[in-house]
């Protein structure tokens, strides 16, 4: 015995015989993604410390202040949703533009919550990080949404969403005006 978790299907099928309930039919077998995975070669789903980790990555391309490095992180076919601007980004050389901006303000960040979902060849990381802005000392909190897809045995971002937090852009929207008085 292993102690290896196994995610089965199941079906069971009760007959009322001799006064009590029987087993008349039991089928179980293990979910038919993790067979395909398996014979189709894809990696197996990578842990969810690994997955955090993956941000780290991202993280040192940025601290590098070349947004070459940073768009390196990016997959063959990626879609980003940036923070501060309202351009989608779906090809190298418009991720790399975004960053050429965006380094000069020198990010560098933390996640402060994470929710991590895997599966065979992809991963996504939810949650909530904070950048501050070495060149300004100004810290931006944002929600943000990594999907990673592995490609040719490496870990690359093949979405990335990130906005700022509501709460930060309609904060003084929200408050009564007697409170600007």
């Amino acid at each position: 015995a292993t102690g290896d978790k196994v995610k089965a299907r199941y079906s069971f099928i009760y007959k009322f015989e001799d006064g009590e309930w029987k087993i008349a039919h039991h089928h179980s077998s293990m979910m038919p993604e993790a067979q395909l995975a398996a014979s189709s070669g894809a990696p197996a789903p990578i842990p969810d410390a690994e997955v955090r980790s993956l941000f780290s990555l991202w993280n040192n391309a940025l601290a590098t202040l070349d947004p070459d490095e940073v768009a390196k992180r990016y997959s063959k076919a990626p879609c980003l949703l940036p923070t501060v601007s309202d351009v989608p980004r779906t090809d190298y050389d418009s991720i790399k533009a975004y960053f050429v901006d965006f380094l000069k303000k020198k990010p560098q960040g933390v996640i402060l919550e994470s929710y991590v979902t895997s599966g065979p060849g992809w991963c996504m990381d939810d949650g909530i990080y904070e950048f501050t802005m070495g060149a300004t000392g100004d810290k931006v909190k944002a929600r943000y949404s990594f999907v990673y897809t592995n490609e040719d045995g490496e870990w690359k971002i093949a979405h990335h969403h990130s906005s700022q937090m509501p709460e930060e852009v309609v904060a003084k929207a929200s408050l009564p005006e007697s409170a600007f008085a």
